[in-house]
């Protein structure tokens, strides 16, 4: 079994866009291939939109290399793009953007929602494309809740919505370029369940809520990431709280990570490329 490695967390809190608060839990910056597949992972909310006529979010920008993930929790997003793609997005659902060759896009909350206020809450998970998908065809998958499976956990230890890959043979609806799993988790307190990844996997636990234990560790508390060992297969996680967790697992790409903002390529010579490519138009 897979053990814990360390717990990552970052506590400050900031704005990206007008979305606020934003943690940005982890970066290829801090951690680089020991997240792999995984480039960056940010907690945006919990917190209350105010009635306005106003759209916020985040407006036209660029991207290359690299898919973001978006998964709402709480409040509605609405996301276009320079391709075609995008589509409202409200609680339970997910949008899934490979950027790859490059894309321009605008996150902002819907106009309804906008108009109406209320709780927002949202994970946005970056997901980086191998050497070869790079510099592919864009694409957007918008997941709705509904076409995303839930397993029921034995005892009623809790729940698990497959995203990405697979949870005791439930295939989740997300293509993606490299094998991984993105599972979401809700489980009781003082309960324990099983999770699979392989030797050498990249596998993550990131706690929403709850308080998660390991081991003899200290309590994991609410924003932490568990990064577990790459040695062994499968890990478990036990609850000391009601709990509701992201479980990321994958095969590390194990190819040199070069990122500067909003491109994610492997060299400095293409993100220089990417920049060119931006300024005179051709990213989207």
């Amino acid at each position: 079994m897979k053990t814990l490695a360390f717990v990552h967390r970052n506590d400050t809190r900031s704005a990206v866009g007008d979305f606020s608060p934003v943690v940005s839990v982890f970066s290829h910056y801090e951690l680089g291939n020991t997240v792999s597949p995984f480039l960056l992972l940010d907690h945006i909310g919990p917190g209350r939109l105010k009635p306005s006529s106003r759209r916020q979010g985040v407006d036209d920008h660029p991207h290359r290399g690299f898919e973001t993930v978006t998964i709402v929790f709480k409040g509605e997003i609405e996301h276009k793009d320079s391709k075609g793609g995008g589509g409202i997005i409200g609680a339970g659902d997910v949008q899934w953007m490979t950027a790859a060759h490059g894309i321009i896009h605008q996150e902002l909350f819907s106009e309804a929602f906008t108009a109406q206020g209320g709780p927002f809450e949202m994970i946005q998970l970056w997901v980086n494309l191998p050497a070869r998908d790079k510099l592919g065809p864009p694409r957007y998958q918008g997941l709705a809740s509904a076409d995303i499976p839930t397993v029921e956990l034995p005892d009623g230890v809790g729940t698990v919505r497959v995203i990405a890959g697979q949870f005791n043979g439930v295939t989740g609806p997300a293509e993606t370029h490299t094998r991984m799993n993105v599972l979401d988790v809700r489980m009781r307190a003082a309960k324990s369940a099983l999770f699979n990844a392989q030797v050498g996997d990249t596998a993550l636990v990131y706690l929403i809520s709850g308080l998660l234990q390991y081991a003899d560790a200290e309590p994991m508390e609410a924003a932490g990431l568990a990064v577990m060992s790459s040695h062994h297969a499968d890990f478990t996680v036990d609850t000391l709280e009601d709990s509701h967790f992201l479980i990321l697992t994958g095969e590390p790409l194990n190819e040199p990570i070069y990122g500067r903002g909003l491109f994610i390529m492997n060299t400095f010579e293409e993100i220089l490329q990417a920049f060119e490519d931006s300024k005179n138009g051709l990213l989207g």
